[in-house]
Order: structure tokens, then C-alpha cells, then sequence
């Protein structure tokens, strides 16, 4: 029977951690209501306890204090659970207190239990810190209290916040196998060049022979790479400095969002991206009871790229005149065709909200399935350019071996 992990309170608001055999989530939560416990949160326990991990509550990623999108996420989950279950937005705050695994977030939640206590709103309490809880979070949460469904927006706000944190952590995933074939493979070539190279060059010179112009052209770059190691790392990194503050303006951002877009292959993939966030965001807000207008509004804020967000502009402005959301949709260009046909669909039939987020879903999954696809061509792109440097490499070494001993290549 697999066993399950919890956090729980009591009435008196003490957490307490372990573990049950379940069949189901839904068995444990029973569990532990029958024990007089409010369930927290509760998840799958790992066969075995991770080497990066020093206890049951302490984690070596818990000594990073910066506040992430997954903090905010397992809050969210937790503050639900919490309400769903009867408890007061103060008490549930704080619980959360001693749920909360990083100190400095401990000190954001107790603030906001602060605020919550002298009279402010859960959403005006958040609002204090929109460096960790955004205008979108905030209104969504505004909206739940003013319709007096705050556990409900909660539970569709940490949906939103779930599959978000997945996309991000799939995107992450998949490139950390190509990122670390370019550090390995730039590591063996500069060890060759700077190291490996040298060593014939001496050979080469001692001897006074006229060498083909491809190793002429090897030992120059090997040269370079050991002399003058400091002026091609500054070099570099003035580049990458200037463009860095280039794309920081509002022109180089916009330049550079347009280039994405006009890409061949990726820039599909950035268009299938923001629009699986467009919809994604839009719907949970439309479904959470946010009017359309403040909804697009709070949409153009999460939109990355500078083209898309520029041209919501266009379309919130036909909205408030009257207009429905697929037309103005469709003449921006900004989005594939396909989902702009579903949501207008969705108008039409009266079920918007739920229309976006089908969207959302097809769109999430066309992102995950281009990234494979993507990966998968380029890790033999990788593996071939390496395999060319290096080959450059050999071959421009036996070219002079062979003009040493005299035999025709």
C-alpha cells in the first residue's frame, strides 16, 4: 500500500509531520480528520530519503532565503486547504507561519497575519509585497472576497500557480542535458587548444618546416587562447554587458522580442508559449469572477514578450468599445490561428472562461511536445559541432605529421 507524507494541525494550531498507508490522498485526509487533525498538505513520500536532504523539515534548498514562484504555490495550496476546511484567515495564517520552510518567508506570512489582525483584507495585506505576490495574484484574491468565494479562488489560483510552476520546471528539465553537453564540450576543447596543441607546436618549430595553413591557422587560435586568455574573458564579457543593457531599454526589448517572434523554429515556440500563459491566465481570472477588462489588463503584465503585450493593447481597447475578444485577437497576428478559432468559439457558445483554459491545456502540451522534439534535434547538432571541432583539431595535427614525414594527404 503506498505510503503518504502529511503536514497537519490541531486546534490549537500546532503542525505536526509523518507518515500514513493510504490507497488514496482522500483515505489519509480522512485519517487524519478522525484524529481531530486539519490536513495541510499531503503527497506521495519518496521511496528514500534524497542525499540532498538533512530531515524530515529541513532541506539544503531551504537555506536559500529568496522567496520563489514554487513558495507562493505550496502557500497558496496550503491557505486553501486550510479555509476549505473551516479555519479563519488568521488562524490559517498562522499555521502557515510554522509550515513555511524559509525564515524570510516566515517573516512575509507573519507580516501579512499582522496586517490581516488590524483590519486589512487578505488581498490589501498581500498587496504589501508585490515583489512575491503580483497585481494578478492580489486581484484574484480581491475577487474571491468580494464574491465570498476566497477558498474557491484560492483552490483555481493554485491550479493556475501548479501548472505554471510545471511548464517552467519541464522547460528547465529539458535543457539541462544540451547545456551540459556545450560545458563539457567547450571544457575538452579549450583543455586541447591551451594545453594538448602547445606541446606539437614545439615539435613543429623546433623542426623549421613549413606547416599547411589549417594548423598555421590552429596553432594561431591556440596562441590567442594562451596568451591572451584575459582580453578574450573581458572582451567577452563587455559584449555581454552592452547587449545585456541594450536589451534592458525599451527598444532593445522590443527589437529583440521581435526577432524571437520572426524566428523560424523558435519563434512558434514563443508564440505557443504565451499563448498557452494568455489563456491560461486569463481564463482563471474570468472563472475567478475578474471582469474581462481588468482581466486583459492584469494579462498584458505576465506577457514576456514586448510585440504581444504592445499588441494587447490594441485588443483590450477593441474590447472596451464593444468589440468580442476572438476578432481583435485575430487581426493582431500574435497567436496561432487555431487558438484564436477556440476561443471564439468559446464566446460564442457562452463558456469563455472554460474554452481559454481547454486552450491553455492544448497549448501547454504543443510547448512540452515542440521542446522534445527540439531537444532531441539538438543534442546530434551539438554532438556533431563538437565532433567537427575536435576532428578540425586531429586532422590539422596529422596534416603536419604527414607533411613532416612527407606523405601526401
Amino acid at each position: 500500500m503506498p505510503i503518504f507524507s502529511y503536514k497537519a494541525s490541531d486546534a490549537a494550531g500546532k503542525v505536526f509531520k509523518g507518515t500514513l498507508e493510504a490507497a488514496e490522498e482522500k483515505e489519509v485526509a480522512a485519517k487524519l480528520q478522525a484524529m481531530n487533525y486539519i490536513p495541510i498538505r499531503i503527497q506521495a513520500a519518496a521511496g528514500r530519503q534524497s542525499r540532498f536532504q538533512l530531515d524530515g523539515s529541513i532541506n539544503i534548498s531551504s537555506m536559500f532565503q529568496r522567496v520563489t514562484s514554487k513558495d507562493v504555490m505550496m502557500f497558496t495550496l496550503d491557505l486553501h486547504a486550510l479555509l476549505q476546511a473551516g479555519l479563519p484567515v488568521d488562524k490559517a495564517l498562522s499555521i502557515l507561519i510554522n509550515v513555511a520552510e524559509k525564515e524570510k518567508f516566515k517573516e512575509v506570512v507573519a507580516a501579512i497575519l499582522k496586517n490581516v489582525q488590524s483590519g486589512n483584507s487578505l488581498s490589501e495585506a498581500l498587496a504589501k509585497y508585490p515583489n512575491i505576490f503580483p497585481m494578478l495574484y492580489t486581484n484574484m484574491v480581491k475577487a474571491g472576497e468580494t464574491g465570498g468565494v476566497l477558498p474557491v479562488v484560492l483552490d483555481r489560483l493554485g491550479s493556475f500557480l501548479e501548472n505554471s510552476q510545471d511548464l517552467k520546471d519541464y522547460i528547465k528539465s529539458a535543457m539541462v542535458y544540451p547545456l551540459f553537453l556545450v560545458f563539457v564540450g567547450g571544457i575538452s576543447i579549450i583543455i586541447m587548444l591551451a594545453f594538448v596543441v602547445p606541446k606539437f607546436a614545439i615539435i613543429f618549430s623546433d623542426l623549421g618546416q613549413a606547416m599547411p595553413f589549417s594548423t598555421q591557422l590552429l596553432l594561431g587560435i591556440s596562441h590567442g587562447l594562451r596568451d591572451y586568455w584575459w582580453m578574450i574573458i573581458a572582451g567577452v564579457g563587455a559584449i555581454i554587458y552592452l547587449l545585456k543593457k541594450y536589451v534592458q531599454t525599451p527598444e532593445g526589448r522590443l527589437k529583440t522580442d521581435r526577432m524571437k517572434v520572426n524566428l523560424p523554429v523558435i519563434g512558434t515556440l514563443v508564440k505557443s508559449v504565451e499563448a498557452a500563459r494568455f489563456t491560461r491566465t486569463l481564463g482563471t481570472l474570468i472563472n475567478s469572477g475578474v471582469p474581462i477588462l481588468q482581466a486583459l489588463r492584469l494579462v498584458q503584465e505576465i506577457i514576456t514578450n514586448q510585440l504581444i503585450a504592445g499588441a494587447l493593447e490594441m485588443v483590450y481597447n477593441r474590447v472596451k468599445e464593444g468589440d468580442n475578444l476572438s476578432a481583435p485577437l485575430l487581426q493582431a497576428d500574435i497567436f496561432p490561428p487555431l487558438a484564436v478559432q477556440m476561443i471564439s468559439v468559446g464566446e460564442e457558445t457562452g463558456k469563455l472562461d472554460q474554452m481559454l483554459l481547454r486552450v491553455a491545456e492544448n497549448y501547454e502540451k504543443v510547448v512540452r511536445n515542440m521542446i522534445k522534439r527540439f531537444v532531441n534535434l539538438l543534442e546530434p547538432v551539438m554532438i556533431l559541432a563538437m565532433g567537427l571541432m575536435v576532428g578540425f583539431i586531429v586532422i590539422s595535427m596529422l596534416m603536419a605529421v604527414f607533411s613532416m614525414n612527407e606523405v601526401p594527404f
